[in-house]
């Protein structure tokens, strides 16, 4: 064989080896669940109720029954609607597994600059539960304390 054969081949055998790794990579899902938040604080910020809703379940339980799925995105809508702006600021996560859920602690820093949500803004201590449904991590329950 000549050098230059054995370069190639050499190359193609690592192109490949770097391929199936690649391939067989997952992200973790403490990683993925970490994603939602940021996905959900986007929404909150963006004031986009669906990208919100893309990651609560269709029976998400908000503080123990005082607010559901419906609820949060309606309000969300409505920040839209009047132009206000939200600003979340999400503090470190600690993610941890439960059997096949998982549980999420963090803080979060919420601001307005608007009239519809100044009572609810502040710094909350967030723990949020989290389950699979399909491929996607939802959060199926969420407390806040201010």
């Amino acid at each position: 064989m000549t050098k230059r054969f054995r370069i190639a081949l050499f190359s193609l055998v690592l192109l490949a080896l770097a391929g199936a790794l690649a391939g067989c990579h997952r992200t973790p899902d403490e990683e993925r669940i970490r994603q939602a938040i940021a996905v959900a604080s986007k929404a909150a910020e963006q004031a986009d109720a669906s990208a919100l809703a893309d990651v609560l379940s269709d029976d998400f339980d908000g503080n123990g029954g005082q607010t559901d799925k419906r609820e949060l995105t309606g309000l969300l809508r409505a920040a839209k609607f009047r132009g206000e702006t939200i600003h979340a600021l999400i503090g470190p996560i600690d993610v941890e597994q439960r059997g096949e859920r998982y549980v999420a602690k963090f803080s979060v820093t919420l601001t307005s600059g608007g009239k519809l949500l100044p009572a609810q803004m502040g710094v909350y201590q967030v723990e949020s539960g989290w389950r699979r449904e399909g491929k996607a991590w939802v959060c199926f329950t969420a407390t806040w304390l201010q």
